[in-house]
């Protein structure tokens, strides 16, 4: 039976037949992994696991039995540095974290793993002298999982050895560095990733970027704007979220320059990026992802007469947060304005089609009509005048006057 199999049934006992006696490490390395993901604790698979990690004569193996009894837990992990270095897995947290921390610098490439493994379980910042450290080991091994550790502590003093770490000739290494540099998220700890946004692997480049949404300034916005070419699907997708974390994060007294400069460096380049704004504005359920993603198809939408995207707004105009709907209705309004992009028709019409739909609630068909005052012509101003002697919403009438003296007046 194929270890796809096994793992599927949950047959563990096959599993740690594999383990034990397989003569392929390539075949003990993946039903490692395996163990890790569907054994819960239980004493024979972690026995198996920790006399792995010791013995085993493949180092991928040993490696793949530390990182399982790390995914199984701290019990399992810490067990295993205290069969290896004589820790005391039941001591106080200050006192294991600092058994650890000396263990970090042992001899065996497996311990030394081990124990950063633990540190990162146990989160105790006394530790982080240690880890930096150990994120010059030999070993890469040692180095990714110090920088794992340095990110979960989360402690800013770590910053300039992660930075370090993103020149890594291990991806994996730089990989975690940036990881971390990005839990950490002080804008010390942003500031190294700007570099780090093409880098030579994708999942560099995929951390960097993702961590670079939370950037309170607009130097992360020529890297972001950059990223939209990238090669990768997964790191231009990442993008367009984090452009959008980016608006969302700035400063008050900032806002207004990056939003203006996201939009000028986007309208400045051939890019689309209305599909995944207009799929954040449809699927998202936070509102500031939401919010923004509205204001921001209205300033970088290249073809107005799109009806996915003309479509998303109208319904935004509905949306529960008063702000998304708002932003959806100015940008609907630049959409469809003279001089905006694509064909205004094509605003004007869904909105007028919006004022016959029953189900929509007064304040939305209030928002519609708001726009129409804005980009309306006859035929909207014709519609507004039946409006007009038909509702008896006040709101919606106030807002029908509005627009028609915007467009000329009542016949």
């Amino acid at each position: 039976m194929s270890l796809y199999q096994l793992e599927k049934n949950g047959d563990v006992d096959s599993l740690l037949d594999h383990l034990t006696r397989s003569d392929s490490p390539s075949i003990r390395k993946r039903t490692a992994e395996i163990l890790g993901d569907v054994v819960d604790n239980e004493p024979r698979a972690v026995e198996s696991l920790i006399r792995t990690a010791r013995t085993d004569d493949d180092e991928r193996v040993r490696t793949a039995a530390i990182d399982a009894l790390d995914d199984i837990g701290p019990d399992a992990i810490e067990r295993l540095v205290a069969e290896m270095a004589g820790v005391d897995p039941d001591g106080a947290d200050w006192r294991r974290a600092e058994a650890f921390a000396q263990t970090v610098s042992a001899d065996r490439d497996e311990l030394r793993m081990a124990a950063a493994n633990a540190l990162r379980r146990v989160g105790d910042a006394s530790a982080l002298p240690a880890l930096i450290e150990a994120l010059d080991d030999p070993n890469p091994r040692v180095r990714e999982r110090a920088a794992r550790a340095c990110g979960a502590i989360g402690d800013e003093r770590a910053v300039d050895a992660l930075a370090d770490r993103l020149t890594d000739p291990t991806g994996r290494v730089r990989r975690e560095a940036a990881a971390a540099l990005a839990a950490i998220g002080t804008e010390r700890a942003l500031e190294p990733l700007l570099g780090a946004a093409d880098d030579r692997r994708e999942e560099v480049r995929y951390a960097a970027i993702t961590a670079l949404g939370g950037y309170r300034g607009t130097a992360a916005i020529d890297p972001l704007i950059e990223a939209l070419d990238d090669d990768s699907g997964t790191v231009r997708r990442a993008t367009v979220f984090s452009i959008i974390e980016l608006l969302a994060n700035a400063p008050t007294e900032g806002s207004h320059r990056i939003r203006e400069t996201v939009v000028d460096r986007l309208g400045s380049a051939d890019r689309s990026v209305v599909d995944p704004l207009t799929e954040l504005l449809t699927e998202s359920n936070q509102a500031r992802e939401r919010r923004n993603a509205a204001w921001l198809l209205g300033r970088v939408t290249d073809d107005a007469g799109r009806d996915d995207v003309v479509e998303a707004l109208v319904d935004a105009l509905d949306a529960a947060d008063g702000t998304t709907a708002q932003f959806a209705a100015t940008s609907l309004a630049e959409l469809g304005s003279e001089g905006g992009a694509g064909d205004n028709g094509a605003v004007e019409d869904r909105l007028l089609d919006l004022l016959e739909e029953s189900e929509r609630a007064e304040e939305v068909r209030s928002k519609a009509v708001f726009v129409l005052g804005k980009v309306g012509g006859d035929r909207a101003r014709d519609r507004l005048e039946e409006l007009l002697e038909r509702t008896d919403d006040d709101t919606v009438r106030k807002q029908a006057f509005s627009a028609l003296s915007k467009l000329g007046g009542r016949r």
